[in-house]
């Protein structure tokens, strides 16, 4: 893929910025050097990895994208995973390290599913390739999903504050974590309610556990001990599903860059291989 005219602004030898906005979906660019991916969860927006995005861009060319129909991104005509998955490829770079938040961590999945030579890298965090509890996996409870669902058309950004507080649940200080991540999400537009409500479905019914087998490239993970959304027993689970190199912050929740920066930093270098 040719760089647009945009683009090329970052590609010089010091780090620079750019807000690239190509076909409706919008990616900001900061640094120079290999380049990395980063896709951020429900709900929220690329912003969402502006704490730890100078320091990364010290290394790396950061492509920080808001998914489709969040932040400055327009919705698509249809949600399925397989369809965010090719939207965000196709403005992406030909080859970079992926880097997916929740949400974002099916989004990176399904793209390294379908172009497993373009992602070099896979790294997951506080991701699971289910989300939803069942009576043999654990996660986040279904009822818990569906009031999500049909509260979202009452009061979009009280759903969205609630959710956000369960994200910071079991964090040493939730009140921090929750207005940090309150404070990242009010610099884009809000998100669209159809982008919402599709995100949701496809926390309750994507399953790619019996597609990990299939990723080539290496993958990590990075979690939180107390996390809420993917608890630590789904977390051993996973790493029997597939082999990878693990990284548990024993005092963070399911933000472990917005609770825990420098430290979730100092690990993603060191698994990535800092430039």
């Amino acid at each position: 893929m040719q760089p647009s005219s945009t683009d090329k602004l970052t590609t010089a030898d010091h780090a620079t910025q750019a807000s690239v906005s190509a076909d409706a979906l919008h990616i900001e660019v900061q640094g120079s050097g290999p380049d990395l991916v980063l896709l951020h969860g429900w709900g929220l927006n690329g912003a969402v990895w502006s704490g730890i995005a100078e320091t990364l861009a010290l290394h790396y060319r950061v492509h920080m994208v808001d998914l489709p129909g969040f932040g400055g991104s327009t919705p698509l005509d249809e949600y399925s995973l397989k369809a965010m998955a090719e939207c965000v490829l196709a403005k992406l770079p030909e080859r970079a390290a992926w880097i997916g938040w929740s949400l974002g961590g099916l989004v990176a999945t399904q793209a390294a599913l379908l172009a497993p030579t373009r992602v070099e890298q896979l790294v997951l965090v506080a991701s699971s390739p289910k989300f939803v509890a069942d009576g043999e996996w654990p996660g986040i409870k279904p009822e818990v999903l569906s009031q999500f669902q049909s509260q979202l058309g009452a009061n979009l950004m009280r759903t969205l504050e609630r959710f956000l507080a369960i994200q910071a649940m079991g964090s040493p200080n939730p009140r921090e974590d929750v207005k940090a991540l309150k404070l990242q999400l009010a610099k884009r537009p809000e998100p669209h309610p159809e982008a919402l409500a599709a995100g949701l479905k496809l926390l309750e019914t994507e399953d790619l556990r019996h597609q990990l087998a299939e990723l080539q490239m290496p993958v990590s993970r990075l979690y939180g001990r107390l996390d809420a959304l993917v608890p630590a027993a789904a977390q051993s689970l996973v790493a029997e599903l597939k082999a990878g190199r693990d990284v548990c912050f024993n005092k963070a929740s399911h933000a472990p860059f917005i609770s825990h920066p420098e430290e979730f930093v100092s690990e993603l270098l060191d698994l990535l291989g800092s430039a």
